[in-house]
C-alpha cells in the first residue's frame, strides 16, 4: 500500500533490466559499447575512473581469471564437394548420386546442399552440414576435418562410382548462423535439398529445417562470463543524484564481484540520436562478472530481478529521487518483449521496432500501446486481488483528488481484467471450495443473484439450476460469516431468496403464456406435420419411428421424475413430440457441419464428461509447452528459456501420465496417437513398482502440504484486522444492492394488487399484462441501476 500510494502521488518505477550475457571474449566489445568507444568515463567497483581505450583494454586481463574461457562450439560448417567421372540419366539419379557421396563422407550427420552441373560432366556441390554426429563426434569444420571426411569417402563403396573432393570453407555457432547461411544458399540456388531428398524451397523452409530439426543435434555451447545490466530513470531526473544511486546499488547488490558502469546522459552522449544515442531518459550501463573472486555466481531469476528493483528504488530515495519498486501485475501492464522478438527500424528518440513473427508483433504492439493485460496463473490472480484491495485502500485513505483518481482508475483496470478472465474461464459456475474467505463467498453470492437480473425467457430446468447455485452460494457464505455479521447475513439471505421467488413467479408466467400460445397454434401445426414426423415444406431429416417412440418415453419419464403431474404432461404432449423432432433435426445438421463438437461429444459419451475435461486440460498444458519449444526452435523466443520450457513439458507429461495410470481412459486413448505420452506412461508405470520411491514421494507431498497449511495459518494470523474491515465493507455494499432489489419486489406486488380486480374474471389472460409490466419495469430498473452496478 505504501508503494502504490507513492506511485499514485508521482513516484517513478524502478527500472533494472537484464540486457544480455556474454563470454569473456565479448568483454572488450561490451565495454566499447557502454563507453562509446572510450569517449565516456567508466567507473569500476572500487570507484576508480577508467578513461580511454587503453585503460578499458586492461579490464579484460584483470578479469580473465574469473572467466571460464569456454570457446563457442562449432556447430555448423560450410562445405563444397567436386564430383567427377559420374554419369546419370535424370535429375533424380543425379541427386541420388550426390546424397550417396555426401552420406559416405559425413555419416549420419544432417546436411543440406545445392548442385551445379558443368558441360564437361563434372558436378559442384555446396551446402551446410551439422558438425556433430549422432554418436557425439564433432568435426572442426576446417582443413583437418576435410581430410578426415575425404579418407572416409575414399574407403567407401561410393568412391568406385565417382571421384569426390571435399573441402570446408568456414563454421559457426548456433541456430542463427545455420539459418542465415541456409537462407543465403536458397537465395543463390533454385534447387536446394536436405539429406533426405526433401526440397528446401524458400527462406521459411530453410529456417524451419535448422530451427526445428537440426537444433536438437547441435548441442550448442556458449559461455556466460559477464552480464549487461541497464538501470534507467525518467527524463528530467537529476543525473548526479541518479549516478550516486546507481553506484550504491551496484556496490550493495554485487559486492565481491568485478564490474564497471557508465552513465548515458542525453546532454553528454557523443552518439547521435539517429544512431541510438542521446536517449531522452538518463540511464546507466553496467558490465558485471558473473563469478566473484570467492567463486560465487550470480543468480538470475524473477525473484532476484524483483530484489534488484527494490534495492534500486531504496538507493534512489536516499538521494532524493522518488522511486518505487513496481510489479506489472499491480497495473495490468502487458509483458515485455525480448530483443529476439523484435528488430529495430528507427532509433530516433524512442527506438521503434517490428516483430520478427506475428506473435512477437502482437506482443510488441500490446506493450507499446499500453493495453491492459491480466496474468492468468492462479498465483498471479491471488496477487492481483491483493493489489486491487491495496488500490482501494489507497483511494479511501488519501485526501488528494489526483491520488484518489489514479488509485481508482488502476483498481478498475484490475477489476475489469479479473472479471473478463473469470467470464472466459468458467462463466458463473460455483466451485465447491468451502475454504475460501468470507469476501470471496459474498462476491460469488452477489454474482449468482445478479445473474437473474437479465430478463429473458427461462425454462424450468434453467431456473432450478439457478436456484441451486444461489442456495450453494448462501451455504458457503454462512459457513464463513462471523458471529457479529449474522444479522446482516440473515438480511442478505432473505432478500436473495425473495429475488429467487420473484424469478420463480416469472418462470411460471412464461410457462402459462407458452401453454396458451401452444393451444392456439396446435391446429395449424397439426396440419403441416406429416405422419412420419417431418415438417411439410422444410428440409428436415426423418426420425425413425422406434427412436422417436423411445425419445418420447424418456422425456415423459424425466418430467414425471421432476414432479410434474400426468395432466400437465398430457397437455404438453404435442410440445414434447415437436421438441424431440426439432432436436433430432438440429443434431443431424450439426453432425455434418461441426466435426469438432462431434468428436468431443463422442469422447464424452465414451469416457464421461469429467474424465474428458480433466484429460483435455492436461493435454492443453502439454501442447502449451510443446508450442513454446517449437517457437524457441523457430527463433521466435530466446533459447535461454529452453531448459525451463522443457522442464515444464516434462512436468506436464508426467501429470498426464499419472492421470492415465490412475484411471483416465481418455488419456489412455490419446496416448495411442501420442508416442511421447505413451513412453512417459510406460516409464511411470515401471517406476511405480519401486515402493521406496513411492514412499519418498508421499513423504515429500505430506511435507509440502504441511508447509502450505503453516503458510495459510500464518497469513490468517497476520491480517485479521484487514479481513474484518474488508468483510464489513463488503456486507454493507451487498446490503445496499439487495435493498434496491427489495424495492423492486414491493413495486411488483403493488402492481399485482392494482391489476387483480380487472383481470380476475379471466385467469388465463390476466398473466399477459402482468408479464408485460414486469418486463417494462425490469428494463427501466436495469437502466437506473447500470451506473451503480458498474461502480
Amino acid at each position: 500500500e505504501a508503494r502504490l500510494a507513492a506511485v499514485a502521488k508521482g513516484s517513478q518505477p524502478a527500472v533494472v533490466k537484464m540486457a544480455s550475457y556474454g563470454g569473456g571474449a565479448r568483454v572488450g566489445a561490451m565495454l566499447n559499447y557502454v563507453s562509446r568507444s572510450g569517449e565516456l568515463k567508466v567507473e569500476d567497483e572500487n570507484g576508480r575512473v577508467l578513461e580511454g581505450r587503453e585503460e578499458l583494454a586492461r579490464v579484460r586481463g584483470d578479469w580473465d581469471h574469473l572467466f571460464q574461457n569456454r570457446a563457442e562450439s562449432r556447430d555448423i560448417g560450410s562445405f563444397s564437394v567436386e564430383i567427377t567421372g559420374s554419369s546419370f540419366a535424370s535429375d533424380d539419379a543425379l541427386h541420388e548420386l550426390v546424397r550417396s557421396a555426401l552420406s559416405s563422407g559425413f555419416g549420419d550427420r544432417r546436411y543440406a546442399y545445392a548442385v551445379e552441373k558443368y558441360q564437361d560432366g563434372s558436378i559442384s556441390v555446396s551446402g551446410l552440414v551439422v558438425l556433430r554426429s549422432g554418436q557425439g563426434d564433432r568435426l572442426t569444420g576446417d582443413a583437418k576435418a576435410a581430410g578426415i571426411i575425404q579418407g572416409r569417402y575414399d574407403a567407401s563403396a561410393a568412391a568406385s562410382e565417382a571421384g569426390a573432393t571435399f573441402s570446408f570453407h568456414g563454421y559457426g555457432n548456433g541456430v542463427e548462423f545455420g539459418a542465415s547461411r541456409l537462407r543465403s544458399l536458397v537465395e543463390q540456388h533454385q534447387d536446394v535439398r536436405d539429406d533426405r531428398g526433401r526440397p528446401v524451397s524458400d527462406e521459411k523452409a530453410a529456417g524451419d529445417l535448422v530451427q526445428k530439426e537440426w537444433r536438437g543435434e547441435l548441442h550448442s555451447r556458449k559461455s556466460r562470463d559477464v552480464m549487461h545490466v541497464i538501470m534507467s530513470a525518467r527524463a528530467g531526473t537529476d543525473v548526479a543524484a541518479f549516478e550516486r544511486a546507481v553506484r550504491e546499488f551496484l556496490a550493495h547488490q554485487f559486492a565481491g564481484h568485478r564490474y564497471v558502469f557508465a552513465m548515458h546522459d542525453p546532454s553528454s552522449d557523443p552518439k547521435e540520436a539517429g544512431e541510438g544515442g542521446k536517449r531522452p531518459h538518463v540511464h546507466a550501463h553496467a558490465i558485471i562478472a558473473m563469478k566473484s573472486d570467492s567463486g560465487d555466481r550470480i543468480e538470475t531469476t524473477p525473484t532476484v530481478f524483483r530484489e534488484w528493483r527494490s534495492v534500486m528504488a531504496e538507493k534512489a530515495r536516499e538521494h532524493g529521487i522518488e522511486m518505487e519498486m513496481t510489479d506489472r501485475r499491480e497495473f495490468a501492464s502487458p509483458p515485455a518483449f525480448t530483443r529476439t522478438q523484435v528488430r529495430p527500424v528507427n532509433r530516433d528518440g524512442r527506438t521503434e521496432h517490428v516483430g520478427t513473427s506475428e506473435p512477437a508483433q502482437a506482443r510488441y504492439d500490446a506493450k507499446r500501446s499500453g493495453r491492459r493485460t491480466i496474468a492468468k496463473s492462479d498465483r498471479s490472480r491471488q496477487y492481483i486481488i491483493k493489489a486491487q484491495e491495496s488500490w482501494q485502500k489507497v483511494a479511501m485513505a488519501s485526501g488528494d483528488s489526483q491520488t484518489v483518481a489514479y488509485a481508482t482508475q488502476h483498481r478498475e483496470y484490475l477489476e475489469t481484467g479479473l472479471s473478463a478472465a473469470t467470464t472466459e474461464a468458467s462463466a458463473s459456475v460455483v466451485h465447491a471450495d468451502f475454504g475460501s474467505n468470507f469476501r470471496a463467498n459474498l462476491v460469488k453470492l452477489q454474482e449468482m443473484v445478479l445473474e437473474g437480473q437479465e430478463l429473458r425467457e427461462t425454462s424450468r430446468a434453467e431456473f432450478e439450476a439457478y436456484e441451486k447455485k444461489v442456495e450453494t452460494a448462501l451455504f458457503k457464505l454462512e459457513r464463513t460469516v462471523a458471529p457479529d455479521d449474522r444479522a446482516d447475513f440473515d438480511e442478505v439471505a432473505g432478500l436473495a431468496r425473495d429475488f429467487v421467488n420473484q424469478k420463480r413467479e416469472l418462470v411460471e408466467l412464461y410457462e402459462k403464456r407458452n401453454e396458451m400460445q401452444a393451444t392456439q397454434s396446435r391446429d395449424e401445426l397439426t396440419e403441416v406435420i406429416s405422419p412420419d414426423g417431418r415438417m411439410d415444406g422444410m428440409e428436415q431429416p426423418q426420425m425413425p419411428e422406434e427412436e422417436f417412440a423411445r425419445a418420447v418415453e424418456a422425456e415423459i419419464s424425466r418430467l414425471k421424475a421432476e414432479g410434474y403431474s400426468k395432466a400437465y404432461i398430457s397437455e404438453r404432449s404435442f410440445e414434447i413430440e415437436d421438441g424431440i423432432l426439432k432436436q433430432y433435426a438440429e443434431a443431424a445438421r450439426n453432425s455434418s457441419r461441426d466435426p469438432i463438437n462431434n468428436a468431443w461429444d463422442s469422447a464424452v459419451a465414451k469416457h464421461g464428461e469429467a474424465v474428458v475435461e480433466a484429460g483435455n486440460d492436461a493435454m492443453i498444458d502439454v501442447d502449451h509447452y510443446r508450442e513454446g519449444l517449437d517457437r524457441i526452435e523457430a527463433g521466435e523466443f530466446s533459447a535461454d528459456g529452453k531448459e525451463a520450457m522443457q522442464a515444464g513439458l516434462n512436468q506436464a507429461m508426467e501429470r498426464a501420465a499419472q492421470m492415465a495410470i490412475e484411471g483416465n481412459s481418455y488419456l489412455r486413448e490419446v496416448a495411442e496417437q501420442d508416442p511421447d505420452l505413451q513412453l512417459t506412461i510406460d516409464q511411470a508405470e515401471n517406476n511405480s513398482d519401486r515402493p521406496s520411491e513411492a514412499k519418498a514421494g508421499a513423504s515429500t507431498a505430506e511435507s509440502v502440504d504441511e508447509q502450505q497449511r503453516d503458510l495459510r495459518a500464518e497469513e490468517e494470523e497476520r491480517e485479521p484486522v484487514a479481513n474484518d474491515e474488508r468483510d464489513a465493507h463488503a456486507v454493507a455494499s451487498t446490503v445496499d444492492a439487495t435493498n434496491r432489489l427489495q424495492d423492486r419486489i414491493n413495486k411488483d406486488r403493488e402492481a399485482a394488487q392494482r391489476s387483480g380486480e380487472t383481470t380476475r374474471t379471466d385467469p388465463a389472460q390476466q398473466h399477459v399484462p402482468r408479464l408485460e409490466e414486469l418486463e417494462r419495469e425490469q428494463v427501466e430498473q436495469r437502466e437506473r441501476d447500470r451506473d451503480d452496478r458498474d461502480r
